[in-house]
């Protein structure tokens, strides 16, 4: 199946991604379960798209319960190779106001309960994951956004948190003490596995508070998010078109060879219910017939 090149992940308050021709829903399985929801695909910017709620159409899915690996291995199975996936975040810093867009470059993970890997079960394999982040991809968007005169900033640290439950203000004033910029619940995992997988991934992560630490501001509550979600995933559709007026679907990027040298299993060692699992990820490297 190769029905998209492009993937667009939803999160909070964006669900569906209106201007597509040719659009279609797509039910898949995948060997790790069933994803977030249907994708939908299409042709959007003169592009092949596939687009995915992370929690769900009417938002059904906590962070902790998104099945990850599936998400993304769906992605994979319609033949996407750069994901741009938006995100709502919490700011960890003043320089980040509600409603700034942030392009992090690095992830802490205090997550707890998550698979973060299509591996194990009879195959291991060791990703670099020093830079998370796609650069490539990074350069894309930001470059989008200077065309539109929308302000986007660079770089920054994102901590995966548990959730669903918002931060202490302990947490929040531990993770400012870190040097840590922005806090959220998701894109850690959607990182790792893109990265097993071999797409190009990127976060463009909305900021919608403060956290709790501001004490000129209220603490997260859901109708705050709410508002400037609503306001944001307009912002974010703006400029999601806009990369990709500009992004080239033929790519040949470090990303995309992630798992060379990485399996480091003897091949005569793996298990055929494996090879079946993960002939989509690691069938380039190793014979799955």
């Amino acid at each position: 199946m190769n029905e998209a090149d492009i993937g667009i992940i939803g999160g909070s308050g964006l669900y569906d991604m209106p201007g597509f021709s040719n659009r279609t829903e797509v039910e898949l399985k995948t060997p790790f379960g069933k994803p977030s929801d249907a994708y939908m695909t299409g042709m959007l910017e003169g592009k092949r798209v596939a687009f995915l709620s992370r929690h769900g159409r009417g938002h059904r899915v906590m962070p902790s319960e998104i099945n990850y690996r599936a998400n993304i291995h769906g992605f994979k199975q319609l033949g996407v190779k750069q994901i741009l996936s938006a995100s709502a975040v919490g700011s960890l810093k003043l320089e980040h106001k509600p409603m700034d867009f942030v392009l992090p470059d690095q992830f802490v993970d205090r997550t707890r309960h998550r698979v973060s890997t299509f591996f194990g079960n009879g195959v291991v394999a060791h990703i670099s994951f020093a830079d998370p982040i796609c650069a490539r991809l990074a350069e894309e968007v930001a470059g989008a956004a200077k065309t539109m005169e929308f302000p986007i900033k660079r770089g920054g640290t994102y901590v995966c948190m548990e959730g669903p439950a918002f931060s202490t203000r302990a947490e929040s004033n531990l993770y400012r003490s870190w040097g840590m910029d922005l806090i959220g619940m998701t894109n850690l995992q959607e990182a790792k596995l893109a990265r097993e997988a071999e797409i190009c991934y990127v976060t463009i992560a909305m900021v919608t508070d403060y956290d709790c630490w501001h004490d000129q501001h209220d603490a997260v509550s859901v109708e705050m998010l709410i508002s400037y979600l609503t306001r944001n995933s307009e912002n974010v559709q703006r400029l999601i078109k806009q990369v990709l007026k500009r992004l080239p679907t033929e790519v040949d990027c470090p990303c995309q060879h992630a798992l060379k040298n990485a399996i480091i299993t003897d091949p005569a060692c793996i298990p055929p219910e494996a090879r079946e699992r993960l002939k989509l990820v690691i069938g380039k490297y190793v014979s799955c017939e």
